[in-house]
């Protein structure tokens, strides 16, 4: 009778190492989901950009994508008042404004892939700027590492030395992606202050984001945009995929895998941008813009490493 105990709780640890393991690979496959949308959304933005000037269909995609997550909250049954509103309005100016408008202006005239690479050095401009405003210092050959070969990879791509191609557009592609990074980092400052419902402040900060881009899109001469099947179903894939089912799939992937997996997982995004621009635009880069893609994505994939190295020293502290 008393080994029946011991006996229960070895299988108990069994089920649940196996309930563990098929949760991680349920994240890692809404991951992969997220990155698809995530990936070819370069491509589709692109093309929809073809109907509609970027100021008035950023204004779309954001005002109609904050409404989308207004009906998720409802579904999911969150409050909807606003929570901690002075950050909420700047993560909203940063993330939403700032980073995406920056991002689908830089679409407009630079080529998909480049553009998407560009943006996606957020994780190291994150870096830059947590150790000038909060202190956290860079810590070994990996992150130092990962800093040099995305700067070296970002003067190929951007290659000053020849100044032709699409300079405002390159600009305007770092520039989202340092917009993307700072807005992370009023996001940590508000969590580490506050308990955070990170739907609803994702909601909200798209939400008020989305103001002042309509109030361009309004203010700004343009021609209407032209309502053809392609369009609409690109303004949906914006709004339903990528910033709906795109952002459950984030978040529940945080939530049972180490953050810096779900990191390293996540850029696969820009390759994949890369590629669907390659495939379906015929996008194909030059040799230094395509050399400067493949030292910004070592750098990310060397972050990617090292904060999964770091995660694990945490939990074996923790566990000590």
């Amino acid at each position: 009778m008393k080994g029946k105990p011991k006996a229960d709780d070895a299988e108990m640890r069994a089920a649940a190492g196996v309930s563990a393991v098929g949760s991680s690979y349920l994240a890692i496959g809404a991951l992969a989901v997220m990155s698809l949308a995530w990936g070819y959304n370069w491509v589709v933005t692109k093309v929809a950009l073809r109907y509609a000037e970027p100021s008035v269909f950023v204004a779309l995609r954001t005002f109609f994508g904050a409404v989308f997550l207004f009906l998720v909250l409802v579904v999911l049954r969150r409050s909807l008042r606003p929570a901690h509103l002075r950050f909420t309005l700047c993560i909203g100016l940063l993330q939403t404004a700032g980073s995406i408008g920056l991002m689908t202006w830089a679409l407009k005239s630079g080529a998909a892939g480049k553009t998407a690479v560009l943006v996606y050095t957020m994780p190291l401009w994150l870096l830059l700027l947590s150790w000038a405003l909060l202190g956290e210092r860079l810590r070994g050959p990996l992150q130092w590492g990962s800093v040099a070969l995305a700067l070296a990879g970002l003067c190929l791509v951007l290659s000053p030395w020849r100044m032709h191609g699409s300079i405002l557009s390159n600009f305007l592609a770092v520039i989202s992606g340092i917009c993307w990074a700072a807005s992370a980092v009023v996001t940590k400052i508000l969590g580490g202050r506050h308990r955070v419902d990170i739907f609803s402040l994702n909601a909200w900060q798209m939400l008020l984001g989305s103001i002042p881009l309509v109030i361009v899109a309004l203010a700004i001469p343009h021609s209407p945009p032209v309502w053809s099947g392609s369009f609409i179903a690109a303004l949906l894939f914006n709004i339903v995929l990528v910033t709906g089912l795109g952002l459950l799939l984030w978040f529940y992937a945080l939530g049972v895998l180490p953050a810096g997996t779900a990191g390293l997982v996540s850029l696969v995004t820009p390759v994949l941008g890369v590629a669907f621009a390659w495939l379906q635009l015929g996008e194909r880069p030059g040799l230094d813009e395509a050399l400067g893609m493949v030292l910004i994505l070592s750098a990310l994939g060397l972050l990617g490493v090292g904060q999964i190295k770091a995660g694990r020293r945490a939990r074996r502290l923790h566990e000590g």
